[in-house]
């Protein structure tokens, strides 16, 4: 990534990448917009299993901005680990769902670009457009889409290897980018 800082990473720049960040591309202070997840859902499409849900609980008050955050507190608050079940890298089809928060400031083109990885090898990259979400406004968002098909030596590496899969999302709004999140990835049964 440029060297002049966040400005410099575009939507083009992030679909270019070859392999994980080692380091989030953006502070948590660019997120100008108040966008806050309240709900996200994962579910296999063909048995409507659920694999993931996440809610934010209503009552608890958003965390104050804090520029200089401990680099290893802002990995806790903007990594997720998941654990699916092996058969998960066999599905088909998948639905997520995305329930979240936009606060006083309108966003026009919203758009989130996920890269998924085993180990430095990209394996799948999803991106979405949210368009203009009006400001104070709760969005929700549904998406279907196929799971990319994988050979058997693959599945079992990453059923091996907990946490070697791993993804970036990246949002952007009018194509400056305004959060980075990571996620790494197990499968067990």
């Amino acid at each position: 990534m440029g060297a002049g800082g966040m400005d410099d990473i575009s939507p083009d720049a992030v679909l270019a990448l070859d392999g994980p960040t080692t380091k989030f591309l953006c502070p948590l202070s660019a997120n100008s917009y108040g966008i806050d997840f309240l709900d996200f859902e994962i579910k296999d499409v063909d048995s409507a299993k659920t694999l993931f849900r996440i809610q934010k609980d209503p009552d608890v008050q958003p965390m104050p901005m804090i520029e200089d955050l401990d680099p290893a507190v802002e990995q806790q608050l903007r990594t997720i680990k998941y654990c699916f079940p092996p058969e998960f890298l066999r599905y088909k089809t998948v639905r997520t769902s995305l329930v979240f928060a936009v606060g006083p400031q309108e966003m026009p083109n919203f758009r989130m670009i996920e890269r998924h990885y085993f180990r430095d090898t990209l394996i799948r990259s999803y991106d979405f457009t949210f368009g203009f979400c009006i400001p104070n406004s709760v969005n929700s968002w549904e998406a279907i889409y196929p799971v990319p098909e994988l050979s058997e030596d693959r599945i079992q590496q990453m059923i091996h290897n907990d946490y070697e899969t791993t993804s970036d999302s990246f949002y952007f709004v009018d194509n400056k980018l305004v959060m980075h999140n990571k996620a790494s990835y197990m499968y067990k049964g």
